[in-house]
């Protein structure tokens, strides 16, 4: 008789409550910071910043363990709206270029982050993050700003989000405080099936 063996899953995915993204956060920060190639510093600037958005209407989040509990990947994201820095970053671009500011900014959730580490890349983390933490908003769109790629081929992340169905709402973008050029990218919500 062969004896029933049941194995944890080497990776697996769960919900993060402000309880356990607080817990976790150097964790976190750890693997955001490791997959922007940002110098570990950048982890102490923006521990603030994220403890802050935990208390923003609709925030939620996710991540990717290992069978050792080692966070592979996170995201997290929450509702936009005006008084917050991002949405009037997003609204002085697109009215400086003529565009569309009810139609993106009045009903959205903000993909705030979304990282897989480098090692944990390539199997469908960050597909299994975005459906996972897009599936629990009632918004009727999402809108995430990235990096622009330049004169690159788009990378994994940019990949991800074409994929998936988002499109271009404001592309060479510069957020104050930040010289580099920022995409904004946005879809409507559901995101159906794969």
């Amino acid at each position: 008789m062969m004896d029933d063996v049941t194995t944890a899953p080497t990776r697996h995915l769960v919900q993060l409550g402000p309880g356990e993204i607080t817990e976790r956060l150097s964790e976190a920060l750890d693997v955001y910071v490791t997959a922007m190639g940002y110098p570990p510093s950048t982890a102490r600037q923006r521990r603030a910043l994220w403890l802050d958005h935990v208390r923003r209407p609709g925030w939620r989040a996710v991540g990717w363990v290992d069978a050792a509990d080692r966070l592979l990947g996170v995201a997290y994201g929450y509702t936009g709206g005006p008084g917050q820095w991002w949405f009037e970053e997003v609204r002085r671009g697109l009215r400086a270029r003529g565009g569309e500011t009810e139609s993106w900014l009045g009903d959205y959730f903000e993909l705030t982050e979304l990282h897989v580490r480098p090692d944990a890349q390539g199997g469908g983390l960050g597909e299994g993050l975005l459906r996972a933490l897009l599936a629990g908003t009632d918004r009727s769109h999402v809108l995430l700003s990235t990096p622009e790629y330049g004169t690159q081929p788009p990378g994994r992340a940019w990949q991800l989000y074409r994929r998936t169905g988002f499109r271009d709402v404001l592309r060479e973008h510069r957020f104050t405080g930040d010289s580099r050029p920022f995409a904004v990218l946005g879809r409507e919500l559901p995101v159906p099936p794969r």
